[in-house]
């Protein structure tokens, strides 16, 4: 249905896609995998119209065709469910769904609100989602949004004939398990009017969705297999050169951690969230909150960042009770806080690498008011280095660095910063293995040094194999807790009776 021919595309020189040869037949979810950096994110933009090929074409229906733009992918029958969401949270469902189509719903410049509200309900139902088409998005939970983005690529149904091409870009990143059941179930539902590809870097749901699989690697498909012959290990090779290790959360470099406690919190609640939390983290260790949406896992972590303010209890750092302040009161006190949404919170993508290294600690590089930009250049240098960041330089924007690499950055940031905890929310989200296995390494390598660690993670398993400790929050309270000695780790339904 859809082809690429030895598609071509190069940067200032630089070749990032090298003949790629890819096709999509109808009914069907191709697999799309790779390491950040192999290209994977280029081609989506050749396939939504953003880029043009330098070499090669594209066929749909075997007909050569051009995508002039997104709007020219979209009257193609393409469309994008993205990673980081196109959703206006300031805006209704409603005007999400048909942002760009509103002279459809208007006359004379007045906006048929019944008229909107009445097709916004009949594109909801394609994804069984129940919600007033009138709502602001910033109500929604994020897997609703998502469900919202689903819904405005199947809107093309009523525009355009024939079969639909649906892009998924590391839809399931931010969901719960429960709601990527749900999009799993939608999408195979969809595969009788609609095809995907469905980029993802869990290789465990992508062989479970998937048909197909390609494996990119440095700007070219490197393997094509039916999903039934593929396996992790096996992908996981093709990705990245090595196979996939059994020490993948390097639990042979889990050390016992120090006796001394760095954090205590005591009759600690959030109202509506948790109540009367009373638990220890200790140098050096690893500490993993379980939990499912709704549990407070989310809401501790922020509490402790001073990102919400607890209706009650205390925490005391290295001995001494942490006042009221927000994010700066923390800071002092030495808590970094690596948020889940990365790209909203945790970088700001338009500043360089060496401005971002140095936010939490601006005054470490000004004299007398003024930036020492020499200073602050050395500073980013010597953590590129250490942290193996791969950047054309402390000066390159932090928008062009891959995901892993912007997470390296945060890191660095916070280390920089001299913060003795960090609270790891879903640290490796959007992350290749590749870069995962690098994350995994540093956090093991600052626990050594001393540095202690608040852990939510993407799943029980990585959550496991990391922590030292795990305490497992449902309806706001501490259900239980594990501890997690090497060769002795709980398994994941030990973890789950006392989750639901």
């Amino acid at each position: 249905m859809l082809t690429l021919n030895n598609v071509t595309k190069r940067f200032n020189g630089v070749t990032v896609l090298k003949g790629i040869d890819l096709e999509v037949r109808k009914h069907e979810v191709v697999g799309l995998i790779g390491e950040n950096g192999a290209g994977k994110s280029t081609l989506m933009k050749i396939l939504t119209g953003v880029y043009q090929p330098d070499e090669g074409h594209l066929e749909l229906d075997g007909q050569p065709i051009v995508l002039d733009g997104p709007r020219g992918a979209t009257a193609q029958g393409i469309a994008m469910v993205y990673q980081e969401q196109s959703i206006l949270p300031n805006l209704s469902v409603a005007e999400n769904l048909f942002m760009g189509r509103e002279d459809e719903f208007s006359r004379f410049g007045w906006l048929n609100w019944k008229k909107l509200h009445r097709a916004a309900r009949q594109q909801l139902a394609k994804v069984n989602l129940d919600i007033d088409p009138g709502m602001l998005c910033s109500d929604l939970s994020f897997g609703q949004r998502q469900m919202i983005e689903l819904a405005k690529a199947l809107a093309l149904e009523e525009r355009c004939q024939g079969h639909l091409v649906i892009l998924l870009d590391e839809p399931t990143s931010v969901l719960e398990q429960r709601e990527i059941d749900t999009l799993f179930r939608l999408v195979r539902q969809l595969k009788s009017r609609a095809s995907f590809i469905f980029v993802s870097h869990r290789l465990d749901e992508l062989l479970e969705l998937s048909d197909r699989v390609y494996v990119m690697k440095d700007g070219e498909v490197v393997a094509q297999m039916p999903a039934a012959e593929a396996s992790k290990e096996r992908l996981h090779s093709l990705m990245v050169g090595r196979s996939l290790q059994a020490e993948f959360y390097r639990e042979s470099l889990q050390k016992a951690c120090l006796p001394e406690v760095v954090l205590s919190a005591r009759g600690l609640a959030l109202h509506g969230h948790f109540a009367s939390l009373d638990f220890d983290l200790h140098r050096g260790e690893i500490l993993g909150i379980a939990g499912v949406i709704g549990s407070g896992r989310e809401e501790l972590c922020r509490v402790l960042a001073g990102l919400l303010p607890r209706s009650s209890g205390e925490i005391e750092v290295h001995g001494k009770r942490l006042a009221g302040g927000g994010p700066a009161a923390a800071i002092r006190a030495g808590i970094g806080y690596i948020p889940r949404e990365r790209k909203i919170e945790g970088i700001v993508s338009m500043l360089s690498v060496a401005q971002n290294m140095t936010l939490a600690r601006i005054g470490q590089v000004t004299r007398a008011g003024l930036l020492d930009e020499k200073h602050e250049r050395s500073l980013a240098e010597s953590w590129i280095k250490r942290l193996s960041i791969k950047t054309p330089g402390p000066d390159a924007l932090l928008l062009n660095l891959s995901g892993g690499n912007q997470q390296k950055v945060v890191l660095a940031k916070w280390r920089n910063a001299g913060s003795t905890i960090l609270i790891l929310d879903h640290p490796t989200r959007g992350l290749d293995v590749g870069a995962k296995e690098d994350v995994y390494q540093l956090i093991r390598e600052i626990t050594e040094e001393g540095v202690s660690v608040i852990l939510t993670a993407d799943t029980l398993e990585e959550m496991i194999g990391l922590s030292h400790r795990i305490l497992v929050m449902r309806d706001g309270d501490v259900a239980q807790s594990f501890e997690c000695l090497p060769g002795s780790k709980p398994q994941q339904v030990d973890l789950i009776q006392y989750m639901v």
